[in-house]
């Protein structure tokens, strides 16, 4: 019998396995169903096609379909164009793999299909996420690697399990052979393209000959840094009401929450918070920029930490330092301040206010709240006379471009930032997206669309007088 965490399980609940038909998750399958009546369970299987293996992926859904029917379990084959996905959100198709088939979880927990889903992942996946998250340069929380148990993902109820973190991929063949129970073999495990294949392949390898055991270590490197962050969590719930303080201090005492139109800070008392060990420290300032909707990495904390303790490059007092995603710095005698800046406070609720126009592609559509005139025309295939419908909006937080020229996508915010794009002419500048990507932005050369999708092209006049509409 297959050995799993059988604590994550309660009498009653139903439970969809993920089931790619690979050794692990057909292992995983088969142990819950042996154990199903034991535990009080009531079991489905689903199934995520990612659409990116043809024929193979085909054949693996068969197959897991045709087990599930052995079984006599009902089973659930997903759709999804994992590549298209990748292309728009310009992502690595493992990502883009990955962000749909836990969007397929979360629609399933968020309507009340199952109360859990199962999924397989085992020690060896985990030693591989925690190696790369190291290689990365993680903080502890990432160190913690794979959760035996997400709970949330954006529903109410529900969580998502992993119950065989703790059994080896050699256990679970050796089960299955003794089932003689085959399963599917996915052959782009095998390419090193993919970071993680490469880490499994070259790098622990080599490293296993100086510690065989090396992938339980590396496991039990998880469960303490998750540990780890568990008390950090419990004790950052005690100290930031002690430590932070909203806005900025003003005269005669008291503080003033917004600096500005729509800015936010946030201040820590300086000597108070020296008191507290690195680690502490550490932990409150970057609490202090999440408040603020910005993540630090490890440079930037210790920028900050040099900046409280009176030390280092940019330790004056009064000095005022520019962080990640807008947010400054500032050391008084009495307190370490940040502080978000109106533009970025902009940022998170612009969107809101401007009007979106439906673009036809091919067509026109006059955007009369931004003054301008939008045409986009297109090279269609042989075999459709128009394409989906762009949208003309302002710009949101998130919204990624492709330039012209440059390597990768980069943040439309940080584009506006190099155009000096600043107060209320920022919270309205345009962009065209079409299939989830940016394919015009006003004032900048947007890259073509890759070779294999349709060519959009846009083409703007201005509607306001004196403009270049015809």
């Amino acid at each position: 019998m297959l050995s799993f965490d059988r604590s994550l399980f309660h009498p009653g609940e139903r439970v969809c396995v993920a089931v790619s038909g690979g050794a692990d998750s057909t292992a995983l399958l088969r142990a819950l169903a042996a154990a199903s009546a034991e535990l009080g369970i009531a079991l489905s299987v689903l199934h995520v096609h990612h659409g990116i293996r043809g024929a193979e992926a085909d054949a693996d859904a068969a197959f897991v379909a045709t087990l599930a029917a052995q079984l006599d379990l009902s089973c659930e084959v997903v759709r999804v164009d994992a590549p298209a996905y990748a292309a728009t959100e310009r992502v690595s198709l493992e990502t883009a793999a990955r962000n749909l088939r836990y969007g397929i979880f979360r629609k399933i927990l968020g309507a009340n299909q199952s109360d859990v889903i199962a999924t397989a992942h085992t020690l060896d996946d985990q030693a591989e996420t925690v190696l790369m998250k190291l290689l990365r340069g993680a903080w502890t929380e990432g160190l913690g690697g794979i959760h035996p148990v997400l709970a949330g993902q954006g529903v109410a109820t529900g969580r998502i399990v992993r119950p065989l973190l703790a059994a080896r991929r050699a256990e679970i063949e050796a089960y299955l052979h003794a089932l003689a129970q085959d399963w599917r073999e996915d052959a782009s495990n095998r390419d090193l393209a993919h970071a993680r294949n490469r880490v499994r392949h070259h790098l622990l390898p080599a490293l296993r000959e100086y510690n065989p055991n090396l992938e339980e270590q590396l496991a039990r490197m998880a469960t303490l840094a998750r540990d780890e962050e568990a008390y950090w969590q419990g004790e950052m719930a005690r100290l930031l009401p002690l430590l932070l303080l909203p806005g900025r201090p003003v005269r005669g005492g008291g503080r003033s929450v917004a600096t500005a139109s729509g800015a936010a800070s946030v201040g820590m008392d300086a000597q108070r918070l020296l008191a507290y060990p690195a680690a502490a420290r550490r932990r409150v300032l970057r609490a202090a920029a999440e408040q603020l909707g910005a993540s630090l990495d490890f440079a930037h904390t210790e920028v900050l930490l040099a900046l409280l303790e009176g030390s280092g490059t940019g330790s004056k007092s009064g000095r005022r330092l520019q962080l990640a995603e807008e947010v400054y710095a500032e050391r008084s005698a009495r307190e370490l301040r940040l502080e978000r800046t109106e533009a970025a406070a902009v940022d998170s609720t612009q969107a809101a206010a401007m009007p979106e126009y439906t673009l036809p592609i091919p067509g026109t559509v006059e955007a009369e709240a931004y003054g301008l005139r939008f045409t986009a025309t297109a090279e269609l295939p042989s075999d459709s006379k128009t394409l989906p419908a762009a949208t003309v909006r302002a710009w949101q937080p998130g919204d990624r471009v492709a330039l012209e020229h440059a390597r990768g996508s980069k943040k439309v915010k940080e584009v506006l930032d190099q155009m000096r794009v600043q107060g209320r002419e920022r919270q309205s500048w345009p962009v065209v997206v079409w299939q989830g990507r940016v394919v015009w932005l006003q004032g900048a050369t947007v890259a073509a669309m890759p070779e294999d999708a349709p060519q959009v092209r846009i083409h703007v006049c201005s509607l306001r007088d004196g403009g270049d509409c015809p």
